[in-house]
């Protein structure tokens, strides 16, 4: 099937990562984000066109004050020093979520990252912070609902296409590919509309613990599948012909 043009990660597992080195869970968010500045990287290297991290969801803010203060202290000394690396590597950064929520100093980060990689053309990265895909698409609702009541759109003339494109992740094209690390199987209300023809890969591995050599293999076991999007292969010759 070949290379995914979007790879999208769930990346769980670093509280327990820290749990059973006796660490703090914090000292696991730390390893884990020098995992994903090299997962960014090896993806950048190896000509995906996009990825998107599940890097703070709606449902972290619910953590202990002290856990969330520290993520939103990582996030902005990562963006600080990495944007530069970021435009060497033509790699272009945006956000998805409720940026709203963030602390001042996390949101001038994110917008700093923004402009200075905007001209870049290759990697396509994408954080999705204090995003939570129910609310996602309740506000996508909002906003189409807001455009019959204006006049500019009729309900009839609502479809798939209008409902994307009311969607934060638009233009960028619905995920080939969802990992999720640490041997949880589930969405945990990340890209729920965008997921619906995904490929899963699941791994027990624990995010801090992930590697390059992880990566290759989600990619090879994608490579080894047939999408077929609900419908039958033409390869498929195993299916029985209807009566005339």
């Amino acid at each position: 099937m070949g290379m995914p043009k979007h790879i999208a990660i769930i990346m769980d597992g670093n509280g327990r990562w820290a749990q059973l080195k006796r660490r703090p869970r914090t000292f696991g968010h730390i390893k884990g984000t020098r995992v994903a500045k090299k997962i960014i990287t090896a993806c950048s290297r190896r000509g995906i066109k996009n990825l998107t991290l599940y890097a703070f969801s709606t449902e972290n803010w619910f953590r202990p004050q002290e856990e969330v203060s520290l993520l939103m202290l990582i996030l902005s000394r990562y963006l600080k020093r990495e944007t530069e690396n970021l435009v060497k590597e033509n790699i272009r950064f945006s956000v998805i979520g409720d940026l709203s929520r963030l602390p001042l100093d996390v949101a001038n980060a994110i917008e700093k990252s923004i402009e200075a990689t905007s001209q870049c053309t290759g990697l396509n990265l994408v954080f999705a912070l204090s995003y939570g895909s129910r609310q996602e698409i309740t506000q996508a609702v909002r906003d189409i609902a807001e455009k019959v009541a204006a006049g500019e759109i009729s309900p009839a003339e609502i479809d798939e296409s209008v409902i994307n494109s009311a969607l934060s992740t638009f233009p960028t094209p619905d995920p080939d590919l969802i990992i999720r690390t640490s041997g949880e199987q589930r969405l945990s209300n990340f890209l729920l509309w965008q997921a619906a023809y995904s490929e899963f890969y699941f791994t027990e591995v624990l995010w801090p613990n992930f590697t390059e050599s992880h990566l290759d293999e989600a990619l090879q076991a994608f490579a080894m599948r047939q999408r077929r999007y609900g419908k039958v292969s033409s390869n498929d010759n195993n299916h029985e012909k209807l009566p005339n």
